[in-house]
Formats: C-alpha cells, structure tokens, sequence
C-alpha cells in the first residue's frame, strides 16, 4: 500500500484510515468511495483521494484523475440502480465555493425531478471586454 500524506484531525482522512466507520462502496490503492451520511438525495456518495490534499491546485494531477475515474463509476452504478434522471459530479475548493471538508472529493449528487436541490445559476451574457482580458492573463499563466 502506498502511504499518503494525512491529516489527523480530517475526518476524510480518519475514514481512510479506518478509525471512523462509513457505508463503503469500493476503494483502491489512491481512492475511497462511500455514501454521504447527511444526503441531498437519495443515493449520494463521495469519491475521496485517500491522501490529504485540500484542494485541486494541490492535488497531483494523477491522484485527482484516480478520483475523476472513482467518480464515473460509482455515477454510473447510481445511474444503472437508482434510475435518476440525471447526476452531478460536485467538486468545491475552498469556503467561498462551498467546501465544508478541506480533503478533496468529488459529490456524486443522483438528480430527480423536483428535488429542490439548486446547483445551476442564470445565464447572462458576459462583457466580451472583460472576458477576453481574463482569457489572456489566465492563457499567460498557463505557458
């Protein structure tokens, strides 16, 4: 088994490490996947790195693609059993984007009509102005 950083006081971490219980439902060498205790909906799960990175500018690239492919496949076996009508994957980095756990995981959130459940914002067209200039400092900053 390969070791990973950790956290003693995350309680992601804990899980991985086995000293708090969870509803399991498959794990590998990078990842764990188990049932969210507090729901949003019926059948949502979380797809956890096993090791303590907070968010997915820390993360190294192929332990957030292990999470990324842990993800697809608990969403498709929530597609196959749970028959929702649709799924979001749900990642947060950082308070101000919703994160309540600083360990980086993905939410898979099953979606059924009516579920008052509201992740999507209103569309409105941007400044073009303004959006061309954040795609050049953001095109600088990936050279």
């Amino acid at each position: 088994m390969t070791s990973h950083p950790t956290d003693d006081g995350c309680i992601f971490c804990r899980i991985v490490a086995g000293q708090l219980p969870c509803f399991k439902l498959m794990e590998d060498e990078t990842t764990i996947a188990f049932m969210d205790i507090n729901p949003v909906n019926p059948g949502h799960a979380l797809a956890v790195a096993k090791g303590h990175w907070p968010t997915v500018d820390v993360i190294p690239p192929e332990i957030l693609g292990d999470v990324a492919r842990t993800a697809q496949r608990v969403a498709k076996a929530a597609l196959a059993v749970l028959k929702p009508t649709g799924v979001n994957l749900l990642q947060s980095n950082g308070p101000g984007a919703g994160q309540s756990v600083p360990h980086l995981h993905v939410h898979i959130l099953p979606r059924y009509p009516d579920d008052k459940v509201r992740l999507n914002w209103v569309y409105q067209p941007g400044d073009k102005k303004e959006i061309e200039a954040i795609c050049s400092k953001l095109k600088a900053a990936l050279e």
